[in-house]
């Protein structure tokens, strides 16, 4: 209970506001760096939803709608024009106008360490037109270009803030959003206050924001039973009928946009030097041993739905022909014989230390011995876990994707050779080929069908064990008003208030 204690001192140090309206968010983990252009953690865009808006956000029908900039047009394929809204500072007070997003952009497609570069590598270069409007110049025509500035890609940050900080940006992060950052405590809080020169003022209604990592779902159950936050942003699916039946809380629950898997290190540094990483065979008889239908019915209820590929099943570009293989066990141990490996086969299966992460651990742990496998878990928190997989200090790592509108942001960046996000170093020419391919082609047609010879070659290889799609489960107070979920899973403030 010391995240309840914890939780009512810093309402308490906030002076009283907290009575009135401050919002205290739980998160699942702890964020990693709140820089845009660095970051990758899910919870870590959350609150980069009440500190750095973007270009252009989604809505509830994932619609792309305006944010920072107006409007777009293509002039041709390659030429890209951003209208940028006028007016709108910076926290520290600076323009956010066009040669701000110039200097973003390109710190997203040069920094070293950006995970935002293949996500635009597309992008030759960003000439201003005027203060208010800037021509983005492709060396390729792009389906998915736009979309990536829903999102991260898309946040624009000072540059005088930027050039000032340096690599210490992250810890004192400066946007164009509606809260501005105040502190933050690792594996505490991280507290935002509202900006009064924000360009959407008349939206925001709270005064501060905490953000209030607590790993344990049991504890985030009880700090919310208890008043002590007013928002989960998670809430599994074994606490929902707890939830529901408190008539002091509300549920909200919504299809998300992502998956979770098993990331197999396939190239990246010497631990990838196992059977798992160097043969898609005994890849293919780890999911084999496998019954995710059975994981998730005892861990969510069966709410999360088994999976096959990273597409959810709402996604237009979904492929039914690729589904779930059914658990067996014999066939397995068959290519696990063919492989020619000793048994057992030592696994090293990295797992975020939260209960229900554990728990599928050992629920695996105990599948995968009966076909031969001797899986061994490392439970650690999950901004450390992301990092050690960046640079290559993993074996199998369970991982999740909160997915994005456009299919190239679920698969491009984890399965393209060049792909930012591609921990197991997997490069397969033909899947590069498609996905180079997928990213020009403008028929939906056509590119749902590149998307599906992608999954199908990555069925095979399987750099990425897919396990389920899971669900947008946020538990709040029933003082909570203005609440509105979205696909991605992001809290967005706008409009959100705590009656009286």
């Amino acid at each position: 209970m010391r995240s309840i204690v914890l939780a009512a001192a810093v309402a308490v140090g906030l002076g009283g506001v907290a009575d009135a309206q401050t919002l205290r968010i739980a998160l699942r983990e702890d964020p990693d760096i709140l820089d845009p252009t660095l970051a990758r953690t899910y919870v870590g865009r959350i609150a980069f939803a009440g500190l750095c808006d973007k270009l252009f956000d989604i809505n509830e029908k994932l619609e792309i709608v305006a944010q920072l900039a107006l409007s777009y047009e293509y002039t041709d394929p390659l030429n890209l024009v951003v209208t940028l809204r006028p007016g709108v500072r910076f926290h520290d007070g600076e323009p956010m106008d066009a040669a701000a997003v110039k200097y973003t952009l390109e710190r997203h497609l040069t920094m070293a360490g950006s995970f935002r570069r293949s996500e635009i590598s597309v992008m030759d270069r960003v000439e201003v037109i005027d203060p208010l409007k800037v021509r983005i110049v492709l060396k390729t025509p792009s389906a998915p270009f736009v979309t990536q500035l829903t999102d991260r890609a898309g946040m624009i940050v000072s540059p005088k803030a930027a050039e000032a900080a340096g690599k210490e940006f992250g810890s004192k992060p400066v946007c164009a959003g509606p809260f501005r950052f105040v502190e933050r405590v690792a594996q505490d809080r991280i507290v935002l206050e509202r900006f009064p020169g924000y360009w959407n003022a008349d939206a925001i209604k709270l005064d501060r924001v905490i953000y209030q990592p607590i790993p344990d779902s049991s504890i985030r159950l009880a700090n919310l039973q208890a008043g002590s936050i007013e928002l989960s942003e998670q809430i599994l699916p074994t606490d929902a009928d707890a939830v529901r039946g408190n008539p002091k809380l509300r549920l909200v629950v919504s299809d998300p946009l992502g998956y979770w898997g098993i990331t197999i290190n396939l190239a990246n540094g010497p631990r990838a030097k196992t059977a798992l990483g160097s043969d898609a065979r005994v890849r293919q008889a780890f999911e084999l041993s496998l019954d995710k239908a059975v994981i998730t019915q005892v861990v969510y209820n069966s709410l999360y739905a088994p999976v096959a590929q990273g597409l959810p099943p709402s996604s237009a570009y979904f492929s039914p022909a690729i589904q779930p293989v059914p658990r067996d066990v014999a066939k397995a141990k068959a290519l696990l014989k063919a492989a020619g490996v000793a048994l057992p086969v030592v696994v090293q299966l990295t797992v975020p230390n939260n209960p229900d992460q554990r728990q599928n651990g050992e629920i695996i742990q105990a599948m995968a011995a009966e076909a031969g496998f001797d899986v061994r878990i490392t439970a650690s928190e999950y901004a450390s876990a992301l990092s050690a997989a960046n640079r290559g200090d993993f074996e199998a790592f369970s991982t999740g994707w909160s997915g994005r509108v456009d299919p190239d942001g679920n698969l491009y960046s984890f399965m393209h050779s060049s792909g930012a996000l591609n921990d197991a170093k997997y490069a397969n020419p033909q899947v590069d080929a498609l996905l180079d391919q997928s990213r020009v082609e403008q028929d939906m047609g056509k590119r749902k069908a590149l998307y599906e010879q992608v999954m199908q070659q990555v069925r095979q290889d399987l750099p990425i064990i897919y396990m389920w799609n899971p669900k947008n489960i946020v538990g709040m107070s029933a003082r909570v008003t203005g609440f509105r979920p979205v696909p991605d899973g992001m809290i967005r403030l706008q409009g959100v208030s705590l009656a009286k």
